[in-house]
């Protein structure tokens, strides 16, 4: 086979990509296309991981990885379970729903450590510029090798951006801030919450990283967290020790001035303000401009480049669903590029992009957003043969997940949810989540856990 793709990235977007290739391998025992998977970092994972360094790496490139020490799942595994790859089958026993990072990572390289995709690697290569060819319908992709400290391009048919969109900060501008004494930085540089032990700390943002990193500080010491928020507030019920406030207008030395005229004295502020869309490595004309949506402009089905098909995005929606929305898309690409799915003319790709839009734009709720992601993976999955599994339950699932966190946001990694993989319940964690200072894969799975078993959701 003579076609040829580079992959961008092996986080779990480009894994899910490569895992496709090797899937359809092994069902049809076909030849691989010639697949390059160019990785920046010297291991595979992507933002899991996890690294101590912030601003520039090793080699001066940007460091990717908004990681930190302490994370743990802040939505049920059940809900980004693998259809071909279940927890029963990594662990070999049952786990609780809430695993922390390391139990994770350890999950998602286990189903990728089971067939040889390293070879497809090319680590610490970082891509600099890509352009296509019109008259020979091909990309050239120039990449930095930095284990020879040379550059060199080769051209490709297909492109497959996989490199995410959440190590790009977002960085406003408060008056005051230069002159602030303390410290300040970006939730992509957040690393750990024992640096804020004792500290009142404020957060920039309502967003799940301020309300998860957050809750980390307050559980590993903070004096106090006040969330400052632009539109409206988280809403929970914190606990002592845990305000919202209106926005942040302006920094008087230590002392921060909110919108609705209170003030507060802080040790240390922690921008949760989001992250840019940004590929400088793209020319404008292949370029994805968009802000973090449950359906980017110019995407047919979410991950084909309107004006040129040949060029893939995986994982740029905001997300609910993500691994195996990662591999719904995965197998979707694969089987456009080895034309097992035709694609159909401008217009009627047009007309369907604009149908998923226009349903996004009337989304009034995050359960009707909840259920619209769930419809986008069932449409990617119908044509493709990646196994089947209970999207639109688990979609009931991450409902459950958000009626748990209203009722109490520091316990809901307490709760427990049955796989509709495999229909085993998960067992509780050993202590209360606010008690568990150890979240180390060691700790984590020296605790006889035991799990019911049942069986899997009956297919929609």
């Amino acid at each position: 086979m003579s076609l040829k793709i580079a992959i961008l990235g092996a986080g779990p977007s480009g894994l899910a990509q490569l895992r496709s290739f090797v899937s359809a391998q092994l069902a049809a025992h076909e030849e691989m296309p010639e697949i390059v998977c160019f990785e920046k970092q010297s291991d595979l994972g992507g933002m899991w991981n996890y690294t101590w360094r912030t601003g520039l790496d090793k080699h001066g490139e940007p460091v990717h990885g908004s990681m930190y020490r302490y994370l743990w799942s802040n939505g049920p595994k059940e809900c980004l379970e693998f259809a071909d790859y279940s927890f029963d089958e990594h662990f070999g026993r049952a786990i609780p729903s809430y695993p922390p990072r390391e139990v994770l990572k350890n999950y998602v390289m286990g189903r990728i450590e089971r067939k040889d995709v390293r070879q497809y690697i090319r680590f610490e290569t970082a891509v600099r510029w890509v352009s296509f060819d019109e008259h020979t319908q091909r990309f050239s992709v120039t990449v930095m090798d930095h284990q020879t400290d040379q550059l060199h391009s080769e051209e490709f048919d297909f492109v497959v951006v996989a490199t995410g969109h959440f190590s790009t900060p977002n960085v406003p501008y408060f008056p005051g801030v230069e002159r602030f004494p303390g410290r300040v930085l970006h939730a992509h540089d957040f690393r750990d919450a024992l640096e804020f032990k004792d500290k009142d700390l404020l957060l920039v943002g309502s967003s799940y990283s301020a309300e998860d990193i957050g809750t980390q500080c307050h559980k590993y010491g903070a004096k106090s967290v006040t969330f400052s928020y632009r539109s409206r507030p988280l809403g929970y019920d914190w606990p002592a020790g845990i305000t919202e406030v209106p926005l942040l207008e302006r920094l008087d030395g230590n002392v921060a001035h909110f919108s609705d005229g209170s003030s507060k004295a802080v040790d240390a502020i922690i921008l949760c303000t989001g992250y840019q869309h940004s590929f400088p490595f793209l020319p404008d004309d292949l370029r994805l401009q968009t802000r973090n949506r449950l359906y980017p402009q110019s995407l047919y089905k979410g991950i084909l480049w309107e004006s040129n098909p040949r060029l893939i995005y995986l994982g740029m929606q905001d997300q609910y669903f993500t691994f195996n929305m990662f591999d719904a898309q995965a197998w979707y690409a694969r089987d456009v590029m080895l034309g097992r799915i035709p694609l159909p003319d401008a217009a009627t790709m047009q007309a369907d992009m604009q149908d998923w839009l226009s349903r996004e734009e009337a989304l009034a709720n995050a359960s009707a957003e909840i259920d619209f992601q769930a419809a986008y993976v069932r449409d990617l999955l119908q044509p493709t043969d990646y196994p089947e599994f209970a999207v639109e339950a688990q979609g009931e699932l991450f409902k459950r997940w958000k009626q748990d966190k209203k009722v109490d946001i520091m316990g809901y990694r307490n709760q427990c949810y049955t796989s509709t993989v495999t229909g085993t319940a998960a067992p509780e964690l050993p202590a209360p989540w606010l008690e568990i200072l150890d979240d180390s894969l060691e700790h984590f799975l020296s605790h006889d856990y035991a799990g019911v078993v049942g069986e899997p959701v009956e297919q929609v």
